[in-house]
């Protein structure tokens, strides 16, 4: 008989199947719902209880985690006729670990007072890192919450991340949802990157396995080129370990709240298009990293070797290109989190390793916070050699009719920056 308390569960895909198994490592009793069967299998043999009903997840449990994919999903799991929250003994700690925009975070905490379940200690907590680092119990975790809930369920959040990766947000239920929205603002501009990159690159005739190496070892590098072209170079798209649908899912709670403040989202606004390309072209349920098919057909990994000379020049394009967007990318993220009162410092410390990290978000997010808090003069940075390099690469893709949605946005702003090219100056684009 384990000594630790019973969890409830609900949601066993990628992620949530990684991190109940995890909970279940570490000696916790864990009883998961999933609607999908063979899931509810394997979660049996990794040593978890399956239940095929909401409410019997939930009797009993002290503390239980809600990881499905929509608000639309957890407002019925959660108060459905079948539903968790009525089954929750008393003083028990709900977490919900889903992304969903804050105002529905919010609207939970407000509808468990109104249906009589107040005593219920609500956590707003969505969590980053895949479906690995889930399974490791490495994620990263943002959450918002009361003190007294934080004072009692706060363990077990700890038991599902990376050392300092947990990140109480100030400002209670709906912080942590905020958090995790701006941080998607790099995450959702990254992955449509790295598949525009490849379609240029195998556009202008270079191997998919030399761009990796290149991109992975520069300055252009990102968490999310790493990640997705080890997906992009085998063609594991079906399904994949992240549908399309997932991404769009959540670059639409970004659009969406930036058009309800009243704030510039340009390059997320582009990405969010051309995931509903995908989408219209039936790859909704595929890996995001396949989005490569809306610029080429020819498996990226399947062309010949470039001469040297050839290929290094054209290597250089594909890094002016992630670079800019990149920049760019880092400079839409913190000016938005600062717009919506984000914690700065807190966000730079989650973005820099997480999901959403870049080597340019690395380098030149401290000197945009410090810019945007008035620790340094508004110049900041040369932007020259970002659009100078970004415009070789465009008007390349322009001569040889490649479409660089990305490219093309982010090449706009720096234009737009002027002549003063400084981060100072590509940031005051976003002061609404």
């Amino acid at each position: 008989m384990s000594s630790k308390p019973a969890i409830g569960f609900c949601g066993l895909g990628a992620m949530g199947f990684g991190m109940a198994t995890h909970l279940v490592k570490q000696g916790y009793p864990v009883t998961g719902f999933d609607v999908y069967a063979p899931t509810l299998e394997r979660f049996a043999k990794a040593g978890g209880t399956p239940s095929t009903s909401l409410s019997e997840s939930a009797k009993d449990k002290e503390y239980y985690i809600c990881m499905v994919a929509t608000a639309q999903q957890a407002e019925q799991a959660l108060f459905g006729s079948d539903g968790i929250v009525k089954s929750l003994p008393k003083g028990s700690v709900l977490y919900l670990t889903s992304t969903v925009p804050s105002s529905y975070a919010q609207s939970v905490e407000k509808k468990l007072g109104d249906v009589g379940r107040g005593d219920i200690y609500f956590i707003d907590a969505p969590v980053s890192g895949g479906a690995i680092r889930a399974a490791d119990g490495t994620l990263s975790i943002m959450a918002g919450a009361s003190e007294a809930a934080f004072e009692k369920g706060k363990f077990l959040l700890d038991e599902l991340t990376a050392p300092s990766k947990l990140f109480i947000v100030a400002g209670g239920v709906g912080a942590g949802s905020n958090m995790k929205m701006v941080h998607q603002v790099l995450a959702a501009i990254h992955i449509i990157s790295v598949s525009e990159a490849f379609g240029f690159a195998a556009r202008l005739g270079l191997n998919g396995n030399d761009v990796r190496e290149h991109v992975i070892g520069g300055k252009a590098w990102s968490w999310m080129f790493e990640n997705r072209s080890v997906r992009t170079l085998k063609e594991d798209y079906f399904p994949g370990a992240s549908a399309v649908t997932i991404i769009l899912k959540d670059t639409g709670i970004i659009t969406s709240m930036a058009n309800l403040v009243d704030f510039p989202v340009p390059l997320c606004s582009i990405a969010e298009q051309l995931y509903i390309t995908g989408l219209n072209k039936d790859f909704g349920a595929q890996d995001d990293a396949g989005l490569v098919r809306l610029w080429t057909s020819e498996p990226v990994a399947s062309l010949a070797p470039l001469s040297d000379e050839d290929k290094n020049a054209k290597l250089e394009l594909v890094s002016n290109l992630l670079n800019g967007i990149h920049l760019c990318a880092a400079a839409e993220g913190i000016s938005f989190a600062k717009h919506l009162d984000v914690p700065l410092a807190q966000y730079y410390e989650l973005c820099v390793e997480a999901a959403g990290g870049s080597t340019q978000y690395k380098e030149q997010g401290t000197k945009m916070i410090d810019i945007l808090e008035g620790k340094q003069e508004q110049q900041g940075a040369s932007l020259s050699s970002y659009r100078d390099g970004l415009k070789a690469a465009v008007t390349e893709a322009r001569d040889k009719k490649i479409p660089l949605h990305l490219g093309n946005g982010a090449l706009s702003l720096l234009e737009q920056a002027g002549k003063e090219q400084s981060l100072g100056s590509l940031l005051k684009l976003y002061s609404v």
